[in-house]
């Protein structure tokens, strides 16, 4: 497809995701506040309480019943939408960014998988992660809801382990967090509004509600509101590559979803104590130790001032040979790699077919935007996350000298 309808196509797509999933995630958000800060103080005959709010110039008085009014109002609103569209665009992005150019962001480089069969793996990997969801909750487990969620949590660790020996980081990642959306808004459509849908026929045909569905509803609820950060995480994961291009990408990501978890738990739980207030702080700790430890440099010795001469697979003619130049890595040699392995892509006029423009902005044309952009470029091929898919075969001995170029001041004298 040609690559500027691509972009369009990525464009729009992504702006409607954004604009459903703000929507869909404030409402969650809301009504948990709301829900956590009722005044149950005395309330009036059949409400569980009531809250009176100000915003935008106006005051509002919003009342929960303990089950349903005696009569059903005329209208009365649905939220299942913001959920459905979440999702079916959330496929749509799925689609036009990593199916149709699986070779570059699906595909983990080298692996030799065929498109197919890696969007196969893909697409299987949402619908089982629903089926082996739903089968755990309506199991036994689903009585034991701590037990629950740490099974659910080992099982998704594991996932994220499995995708990440066949996809790229990146493509890992995004199937993670495909999945979890996927049991979210199975969760709304499956077991959220049909347990409405009854309580609503219900107290019209004026019977008794099963009180089953409502309680698997608000377990699915839950879930739904632990899960939300670490899918937004996910969502804008693919600008840091830090993360998903990490030999231990699983385990960053599983780090990141439970400091997330912590950080939503407190924000549930502040309304009746302070008592989880502790975990806002471990989250915070956790963040900054996985910025150490993710450093391309952490493990890794200093550069020496000087180096002896490395042998470059050069992809031109003829193989050339690294020399110290003012006691660091020639610049010279730099250049030349980085013009065949990633200006196909990072050039003002990129030479591949995918794009339209460079990917980011980042044009590696002339010395002075190389030098510009040299932490970015350290950062991108130390984690083998560039160039994407590898697709001009750069070499570990030019992603050393890259870094060891970076290490010495990056000069391009």
């Amino acid at each position: 497809m040609d690559p500027h309808i691509t972009e369009w196509l990525n464009l729009a797509i992504r702006w409607v995701h954004m604009i459903v999933g703000i929507a869909w995630i404030g409402a969650s958000f809301y009504f948990v506040w709301l829900e956590n800060n009722l005044n149950r103080v005395n309330p009036k005959t059949g409400l569980s309480g009531d809250l009176w709010a100000i915003h935008g110039g106006g005051i509002y008085h919003l009342e929960k019943y303990k089950l349903a009014p005696p009569e059903m109002p005329e209208h009365l609103h649905w939220f299942k939408w913001e959920a459905y569209f979440t999702w079916i665009t959330g496929v749509l992005l799925l689609g036009v960014v990593y199916y149709l150019n699986a070779e570059i962001y699906l595909i983990a480089p080298g692996s030799g998988m065929e498109p197919s069969t890696a969007i196969a793996i893909g697409i299987g990997a949402l619908v089982a992660g629903w089926f082996i969801y739903d089968l755990l909750c309506e199991s036994p487990l689903g009585k034991t809801p701590m037990l629950l969620g740490t099974v659910l949590f080992v099982l998704l660790v594991g996932a994220t382990y499995g995708l990440s020996q066949v996809f790229s980081g990146r493509g890992a990642y995004i199937h993670v967090g495909a999945t979890i959306g996927t049991i979210m808004v199975g969760n709304v459509f499956r077991v959220i509004m049909p347990a409405q849908r009854n309580l609503v026929s219900a107290i019209e045909e004026n019977r008794e509600p099963d009180p089953a569905l409502p309680a698997k509803g608000l377990l699915r609820s839950r879930h739904n509101n632990y899960l939300t950060l670490p899918v937004l995480f996910i969502m804008i994961s693919n600008h840091f590559p830090s993360t998903y291009g990490s030999e231990y990408n699983w385990a960053i990501l599983a780090g990141l979803a439970i400091f997330s978890i912590l950080v939503r738990h407190y924000f549930n739980t502040r309304h009746g104590s302070q008592k989880f207030a502790w975990t806002v702080p471990v989250a915070a700790l956790g963040m900054i130790t996985l910025a150490f430890v993710t450093s391309p440099y952490a493990n890794r010795p200093a550069a020496p001032l000087a180096k002896a001469p490395v042998a470059v697979e050069a992809p031109a003619e003829t193989a050339t040979e690294t020399t110290p130049a003012d006691n660091g890595v020639n610049f010279a040699i730099i250049n030349q790699v980085i013009q065949e392995r990633c200006s196909v892509c990072h050039a003002a006029t990129p030479t591949h077919d995918a794009f339209a423009a460079a990917p980011a902005g980042v044009i590696l044309d002339t010395p002075q935007e190389i030098q510009a952009n040299s932490p970015r470029i350290a950062q991108t091929v130390t984690t083998k996350y560039m160039p994407l898919g590898n697709m001009t075969q750069m070499t570990e001995d030019e992603r050393e000298l890259i870094g060891n170029w970076v290490e010495q001041g990056a000069a391009i004298n």
